[in-house]
């Protein structure tokens, strides 16, 4: 007899092969890490083949766990469809947005955009990630998400694209820091100096560590933070320098004794931008989300 998996089942194999861990696809589907390595064990079993390769560096999928990935994730999105169609009889539409944003529009733009979204649409929810531009592209073409927010240097192929905001990357550093003084600089002078940032799993830090290893270089991260607030806080403690959004350090200098450099990177200019792999295809509450975003440009 052939193997039978539900929804449960599917939802947690592609999380997990999504996030290439059961560690973290059992954090993503809101389950123990106990549950989530027995009900893979069991869809295995039932199988009676392999659906991952496990690793020191995390799991891959075989491929017979490429053809489920495929197959769950056809599955998942028409079962999503079929919610939301019968939430219309529930009082309203209902479902989940699938946004994958890059670290930038992530922390700068989106939380008051979809604040006001989801104000207005109390039975949409928004199942959020941040990744790199390159990585949200090639997602959104694969059909792991709904909606993608990415730098507008990246080639996004044939998605539909619509522009987002504008911003820059600028360098933070102390009053009294050496640096204080330049009015803008290359993100390759300023390799030699202590840096504070952000987790090395977002994005950003792991964008910045690629530029600093393109020009033969390595980040000096002395500490690692959770937001751009807190680094520009460590900044002025004079921990070391660190790259934010332009919109994060205008705030900051005005009760912080920090200064803004500019970077001279064309990398640093942010143009963010909205994309999709046809809005036609997109559920209603998604097309509206896309929408709502464009409108408050």
């Amino acid at each position: 007899m052939p193997a039978r998996f539900d929804i449960p089942d599917l939802s947690l194999f592609r999380h997990v092969v999504e996030a290439g861990s059961i560690t973290h696809g059992a954090e993503r589907a809101n389950l123990a890490l106990a549950a989530a390595s027995t009900r893979v064990r069991n869809m295995e079993e039932a199988l009676g083949a392999p659906l991952l390769v496990r690793s020191r560096q995390g799991v891959t999928p075989t491929p017979a766990g490429r053809t489920l990935l495929q197959h769950a994730r056809i599955i998942l999105a028409q079962s999503e469809r079929l919610r939301e169609e019968l939430g219309a009889y529930a009082g309203g539409q209902s479902g989940q947005v699938r946004v994958l944003s890059n670290t930038n529009a992530l922390t700068e733009f989106l939380p008051e955009t979809l604040g006001t979204f989801l104000t207005k649409h109390p039975h949409v929810s928004v199942d959020l990630e941040e990744r790199l531009s390159d990585e949200i592209v090639g997602l959104i073409a694969e059909g792991v998400g709904d909606i993608g927010i990415v730098a507008g240097t990246v080639d996004k192929g044939s998605l539909v694209t619509f522009p987002f905001r504008s911003d820059r990357f600028v360098l933070v550093v102390a009053d009294h820091h050496p640096l204080a003084k330049r009015s803008h600089l290359s993100f390759e002078e300023v390799l030699d100096h202590d840096f504070v940032g952000l987790d090395r799993s977002s994005a950003i830090q792991r964008f910045l560590s690629d530029k600093a290893a393109r020009a033969g270089r390595s980040l000096r991260l002395r500490v690692q933070l959770r937001s751009f607030d807190a680094v520009c806080r460590m900044a002025e403690r004079e921990v070391g320098i660190g790259v934010v959004p332009d919109t994060t350090a205008r705030w900051a200098v005005k009760s912080m004794a920090i200064r803004v450099v500019d970077l001279t990177d064309a990398w640093a200019r942010r143009e963010l931008t909205i994309c999709v792999r046809s809005m036609e295809t997109l559920a209603p509450y998604a097309r509206q989300l896309v929408e709502h975003m464009r409108a408050e440009v």
